[in-house]
């Protein structure tokens, strides 16, 4: 332990904080782990000063629940500067050196329209533009044997070029680095002998995979951010210094675990989905302790909702995920998103036709009842006019609804459609929840769940005012919303675990002759994973997991099979074939026994486990429910009087019936007809929908 972290630790309180920076607000979740005391916190982001709003944060944290900085000894940060530069399109710009003759690698891609059954469809503009894509004489095999070196005169005029076109980096990508990634190394160090002032990734330090483009594209997505990452990280360690700080700051990572800022601002393209996969983090924690083994998590913050299951109380992981316009290829939590969100902005398109989404009002100027500037109609506005929303302060009273407000911008969209104001409200609410409900859909199908089998979790600031009805149009039968919602993806920060991801290519048939070099390759991973971990800081028990990529001959894509190493050490070639053939029935309903196998990467996860933490458990007992007072509601064909709760008043035991809302610091919980609500020793407040 750091010397002036353990000073900390052993005078008075023991901090650990976790933040998480949204498109509207920034949360935090700061636990006192000597007494079990939970503190929560939302602030508003400053999109033109990233970072000033945590300084706010700590500010606030301090004078409302006697939060010390100087006692804080685990800081976790997760933030969206990674993925907000990708959507913006407001990077570094880039020259990409690649082999003479496959300049056209990243725009040519995979050949794959984004949605192969609209005739409008285009692919995105890549992120480095043709006139910036140097082709070098260079080649080496796929066996690891170079046949011609690289021309160092033409990586010296491309890099003038370069810098006369204004790039401020450059990206190295050559044919078969995976397998030898000598060529790729030196021209690097050549670039940084001619031109010391750009920097430099290259494929095979990123992300040594097979297949170029996979290679290069996940290459330059960490290029591309790492000048807004490098610089927001090194402000960010700056105040915290200035604030007294004696935690390292750590980062959540797009796997679910964390690392630290130093690394981060090197391998940027880790960190590109921290927000989303802290959030199923932290909801996998609360899973567990209530016992829930499977979930379907609904984080919905101000511009998107983002979806994700849970399987054995775990979340579950995948390649492939999308950054804005392009694919991410590192292991990360497997998150699906749609542009629907609190601030989505509803709108009538040139046909008459009422839309919610994407476009997003954000936090400035924000929903028209938020009072800052905004005038569009936004799903938060349809709330508040059909009644659910605006009965109290939001986001720890920094904001205070406007109904007047929310009532005009709705107002025009219904004078437009030629409907009464609530039944426009109620048509932007049934909007966003069918987008949402189809995405789910594809989720299930994809994933060959049924969902009726889960629990939906709520969270995020919008979780819980759309979530119990989109868990009724699923057929679901019970929804649980967290005690907090507003900052489950802070405290997923708080509980994540260390976690390196580590990948070789080796490319060969799977046999008995072919262990020997598995069994190698992992040994040499596992010992990365652990120097890995020691490099973070950590000096406890470490857990390694083994996984293969394979497929049968002739399968132009591979799947993930987890291995144990006591095959390797066994020599047990056929407990890895078996471990196969069960894994592609599972995906796909067939396997052949019979059918040759080729593996093709060799994974390994070092897994360093994050600080042992609970939260204090009560006794359920029989009290009864206050109501703190009836209001109208418009619930979609008239108005009702129902029942408002404050969530600080419901004790573990209490029940009452749907219709109902509830309202608390960091959210408002809408309940609709049909659902009996509950609270649980952990503060839970479970729904089950009543046949």
């Amino acid at each position: 332990m750091d010397g002036a972290i353990a000073d900390a630790a052993q005078n008075g309180a023991d901090w650990k904080v976790g933040v998480d920076i949204g498109g509207t607000f920034i949360d935090f979740c700061a636990l006192e782990a000597r007494s079990g005391r939970v503190a929560s916190l939302k602030v508003l982001t400053t999109p033109e000063d990233p970072g000033a709003e945590l300084m706010t944060g700590l500010a606030l944290l301090a004078e409302r629940e006697g939060f010390d900085p100087t006692h804080m000894t685990r800081f976790v940060h997760g933030t969206t500067v990674g993925i907000n530069t990708i959507i913006q399109r407001k990077g570094a710009p880039l020259a990409l050196l690649t082999n003479a003759g496959f300049e056209d690698l990243i725009e040519l891609a995979r050949l794959r329209m984004p949605d192969m059954y609209s005739l409008f469809c285009s692919r995105p503009d890549p992120l480095i533009s043709r006139d910036m894509v140097f082709g070098i004489p260079a080649r080496m095999r796929a066996d690891g044997s170079e046949t011609q070196a690289p021309d160092m005169t033409a990586v010296e005029r491309a890099v003038a070029a370069a810098k006369a076109n204004g790039a401020q980096g450059i990206i190295v990508s050559f044919l078969h680095a995976w397998r030898n990634a000598a060529q790729e190394a030196s021209v690097k160090a050549a670039i940084a002998r001619l031109a010391p002032e750009l920097f430099v990734f290259t494929s095979a330090e990123v992300w040594p995979v097979i297949r170029e483009y996979e290679r290069s594209s996940t290459a330059i997505l960490n290029g591309y951010v790492h000048p807004r990452v490098s610089a927001y990280l090194t402000a960010l360690e700056a105040r915290l210094k200035t604030r007294g700080v004696p935690a390292r700051p750590m980062l959540t990572k797009s796997n679910g675990g964390l690392m630290n800022a130093a690394e981060g601002k090197r391998a940027c393209v880790n960190m590109l989905l921290s927000g989303t996969a802290s959030g199923v983090i932290g909801a996998s924690w609360l899973a567990r302790q209530a016992g829930e083994d499977k979930v379907l998590t609904l984080d919905i913050g101000g511009t998107s909702a983002d979806f994700a299951l849970i399987i054995g109380g775990e979340a579950q992981f995948g390649t492939g995920e999308l950054i804005g316009e392009f694919p991410l290829h590192i292991p990360s939590v497997s998150v699906s998103s749609i542009g629907v969100g609190g601030g989505s902005i509803a709108g009538v398109d040139a046909q008459g036709v009422l839309r919610v989404g994407p476009e997003s009002a954000g936090s400035t100027p924000g929903p028209a009842c938020y009072g800052r500037g905004g005038e569009r109609a936004t799903v938060t506005d349809a709330m508040v006019v059909c009644g659910w929303l605006g009965h109290s302060e939001m986001a720890y009273g920094q904001l205070r609804i406007d109904t007047g407000l929310a009532h005009r911008a709705v107002g025009e969209l219904a004078a437009r459609l030629g409907r009464p104001v609530e039944q426009t409200a109620q048509a932007i609410l049934d909007i966003a929840v069918s987008e949402m409900f189809v995405e789910v859909e594809k989720l299930a199908s994809r994933a060959g769940v049924d969902l009726r089998e889960f629990t939906l979790m709520p969270f995020g600031g919008g979780g819980p005012m759309l979530g119990a009805f989109l868990a009724r149009e699923l057929g679901m039968k019970r929804v649980m919303a967290p005690r907090r919602p507003g900052v489950v993806s802070a405290l997923g920060g708080l509980v994540a675990d260390l976690r390196g991801d580590f990948i070789r290519t080796i490319f060969s048939p799977l046999s008995a002759a072919s262990l020997p070099t598995i069994r190698e390759t992992f040994e040499t991973l596992a010992q990365e994973g652990r120097d890995w971990l020691a490099a973070q800081g950590h000096d406890a028990a470490v857990e390694l997991n083994l996984s293969c990529d394979m497929r049968y001959v002739g399968q132009s894509y591979e799947i993930e099979v987890v291995l144990s190493p006591k095959w390797l050490a066994d020599g047990d070639v056929n407990a890895v074939k078996q471990a196969f053939h069960r894994t592609h029935e599972q995906l796909y309903d067939f396997h052949d026994l019979e059918g040759e196998i080729e593996l093709v990467n060799v994974r390994l996860s070092a897994i360093g486990a994050g600080p042992a933490l609970s939260f204090p458990e009560i006794d359920e007992i029989e009290a009864p429910v206050s109501v703190a007072r009836r209001l109208p509601v418009y619930t979609g064909t008239s108005v009702e009087t129902v029942d408002l709760h404050d969530r600080q008043n419901l004790v573990p035991g209490s029940t009452f019936q749907g219709p109902a809302v509830v309202v608390q610091e960091d959210t408002t919980f809408a309940i609709p007809a049909g659902a009996q609500a509950r609270v649980d020793r952990h503060l839970n407040l479970l729904l089950t929908f009543v046949e």
